[in-house]
């Protein structure tokens, strides 16, 4: 968990500290045109909306990396006993190692779907423990948090958020859409080259992105407590298996 939080913690700076960047030229910004010292021409007000549009880049990458983080973390922690096997899973993480071990969502021929399905067979006959589990994560580039909770649904537990950050989250920002989901839209369509990075933060301020920010980070730290709670309460097990 430890380990867990301080990449987070590691993630959060750089956001954190671009958006004090931010600031500090917004700031100077109000006394004239911005500039750096000994540069030639001071920063355009369109190269300030195609900095602020980074923030939502940033973001995303927040979103997505804790995403993975906090999955990973739920997937190592079945290898960490040698006394586990995957018949002691909970029904979910038993269909997340079987999709693993089977390959059951890849496009296999005959030959090497029967492979698999031996792999299986033999794992589960020996009911030794598990030594490799992967959860696959989906979501890529589509990570929000209708997202996120379809994801905890999947592995087996309900995310429970304080209800004013959860009405935070899901209260419109901009365009009708959440903080996360406003997030994982402009990051996107900024991919995907569907607008530009003057469009991206045409009307924003810094104090919005801030704002923006301070959402999307409250949500983000009550998911990590809410998975590492269900990996400390072992709830990944059949609960028989679950230690007092």
């Amino acid at each position: 968990m430890d380990d867990l939080l301080a990449a987070f913690e590691e993630r959060l700076s750089e956001v954190e500290t671009y958006i004090d960047f931010l600031k500090l030229m917004e700031g100077v910004a109000q006394q004239g045109p911005p500039k750096f010292e000994g540069a030639g021409h001071p920063i355009s007000a369109q190269q300030q909306k195609i900095l602020y549009s980074s923030v939502y880049l940033q973001l995303y990458n927040l979103v997505e990396s804790t995403m993975t983080l906090c999955i990973d973390f739920v997937a190592s922690a079945t290898t960490n006993s040698a006394t586990w096997g995957p018949q002691h899973l909970s029904e979910q993480l038993l269909r997340e190692w079987i999709r693993l071990t089977a390959r059951t969502h890849k496009d296999l021929t005959p030959e090497h779907r029967l492979d698999y399905a031996l792999k299986l067979c033999a794992q589960l006959i020996s009911q030794e423990p598990i030594a490799e589990f992967s959860i696959e994560k989906g979501g890529g580039g589509n990570w929000d948090d209708n997202e996120i909770e379809a994801i905890t649904k999947r592995i087996g537990f309900k995310l429970k958020v304080k209800k004013k950050i959860y009405d935070d989250v899901k209260r419109p920002f901009r365009d009708e859409l959440g903080p996360l989901a406003l997030v994982k839209r402009l990051r996107n369509r900024l991919a995907h080259g569907s607008i530009s990075f003057t469009e991206c933060a045409e009307y924003e301020t810094v104090t919005r992105l801030a704002d923006l920010k301070d959402k999307t980070v409250c949500y983000l730290r009550e998911v990590i407590v809410c998975f590492c709670a269900y990996v400390e309460k072992h709830e990944f097990l059949v609960p028989e298996r679950r230690p007092v």
